[in-house]
C-alpha cells in the first residue's frame, strides 16, 4: 500500500522541485511554434527528452508532471519516460484532468472536466508507474464581477472529487486552482481571490474526506494582472502570497508548489526567492517549492530550435536555470 504522506513529502524535499512537462498537445504545439519548431509526435517526444534525459537532472527535480502522450513515449535511453525517471529517483506524475469546458452559469468562466472514467484512468497510470497526479482549474479575474462564487465552488468540488479518487487509487493528488495572471487587476485583488478560492477548495476537500497530509497544493502567486500599470516588486508578491496562504491553507497540507503562470524565467526565480525568505520570516508551516513549465524551459527552447546539434547548448541553459531556481529555494535574507 502506498504511503501517501511519505510520497507527498518526498516531492517537496529541500532544494528540489517539479518540472511541469504536462502541456497538452495543442499547448505543446503553440510552445514549439513560438520557436519555429513544427509539432509532431516525434518532435514533441524530442521536446520532452531534451529536458527529461539531461544528465544530472535528478539533482534538481523531485518529480515531473507528464502528459498522457509523453507517459507512453520513450526517451533517448530507450526506456519509457516514467521508468527512466523512476530509475533516477525522480517521481513520475501525470496530469489527469481533460481540459476545460464553459461553465453553464457564467459564459465567461470555465470548469475542468475529466471525472467520467477517472478511477479507471488512475488505475492504469498507477500500474504504469505514476506516483502522483495533477488536476488544474482556471480562475479568471475581471474587476469585481469575476470570478463568480458559483464557478469557484464548482471547480473546488471537482478538484476535491478528483483528489479523493486519486488517494483511493494510491496516488498523491496535486490540486491546482490557478488564479490567472491575465487582466488589469491589482495585487490586492489577486490576493483576495486566491484566498477566497483556497478557502472554498479546502472546505470541499474536507467534505470529501481527503487526507491533507497526502496532498500538495499548486498555486499561483499573488500578483498584479499582466495588463496592470503597476509592476510588483518581488517582496510585494511574497508578502501578499504568504498572507493569502496563511489565511486559507491548513497546516496539515504536505506542501505547496508554485506555478510561474506566464512569468519570465527571471521573474519566476526572483519571486520564488522572495517567497522563500518571507515564508521563513513568518514561519510558514509547509514545505514550499516550484512546479514550473515555461519558466524552466523557455531559454532552452530558444536555443534548441528542434535541431539535434543544439541539444547540448539547450541543456546547458536548462541546467543553468535549474541552478538559479534551486538557489532561490535556499535564498538567504
Amino acid at each position: 500500500m502506498t504511503d501517501l504522506f511519505a510520497a507527498a513529502r518526498a516531492l517537496v524535499e529541500p532544494s528540489k522541485g517539479l518540472l511541469a512537462a504536462d502541456e497538452s498537445t495543442p499547448t505543446a504545439a503553440k510552445r514549439l511554434a513560438a520557436y519555429g519548431i513544427a509539432s509532431s509526435p516525434e518532435l514533441r517526444r524530442q521536446f520532452r527528452d531534451l529536458f527529461l534525459s539531461m544528465e544530472g537532472v535528478e539533482r534538481y527535480l523531485s518529480g515531473v508532471i507528464l502528459y498522457e502522450e509523453t507517459f507512453a513515449q520513450k526517451g533517448s535511453d530507450g526506456k519509457l519516460f516514467p521508468d527512466s525517471l523512476e530509475a533516477r529517483g525522480i517521481a513520475p506524475g501525470i496530469k489527469v484532468d481533460e481540459g476545460t469546458e464553459p461553465f453553464p452559469g457564467s459564459a465567461e468562466e470555465l470548469i475542468t472536466k475529466g471525472l467520467v472514467g477517472l478511477p479507471e484512468r488512475l488505475a492504469a497510470f498507477k500500474k504504469g508507474g505514476a506516483v502522483f497526479t495533477k488536476w488544474r482549474a482556471v480562475i479568471r479575474i475581471e474587476g469585481d464581477a469575476l470570478p463568480t462564487a458559483a464557478a469557484v465552488l464548482e471547480n473546488a468540488k471537482r478538484l476535491a472529487s478528483y483528489a479523493k479518487e486519486a488517494q483511493v487509487a494510491g496516488l498523491v493528488p496535486i490540486v491546482e486552482p490557478e488564479v490567472l495572471l491575465a487582466g488589469k487587476h491589482s495585487r490586492a485583488r489577486s490576493q483576495a481571490v486566491i484566498q477566497e478560492t483556497l478557502a472554498t477548495l479546502f472546505s470541499a476537500l474536507a467534505a470529501q474526506g481527503v487526507d491533507l497530509g497526502g496532498l500538495l497544493l499548486k498555486t499561483a502567486m499573488a500578483r498584479s494582472g499582466d495588463a496592470s500599470a503597476h509592476k510588483d516588486a518581488s517582496e510585494e508578491v511574497a508578502a501578499a502570497t504568504l498572507e493569502a496562504l496563511v489565511a486559507s491553507v491548513p497546516r496539515e497540507v504536505a506542501g505547496i508548489v508554485f506555478l510561474s503562470g506566464g512569468e519570465s524565467p527571471d521573474e519566476a526565480t526572483a519571486n520564488l526567492a522572495a517567497i522563500t525568505r518571507e515564508a521563513r520570516r513568518v514561519e510558514a508551516p509547509w514545505p514550499l517549492t516550484f512546479s514550473y513549465a515555461r519558466a524552466l524551459q523557455e531559454e532552452a527552447l530558444a536555443l534548441w530550435k528542434g535541431k539535434a546539434e543544439n541539444v547540448e547548448a539547450a541543456r546547458a541553459a536548462f541546467r543553468a536555470r535549474l541552478e538559479k531556481v534551486q538557489a532561490a529555494l535556499v535564498s538567504s535574507p
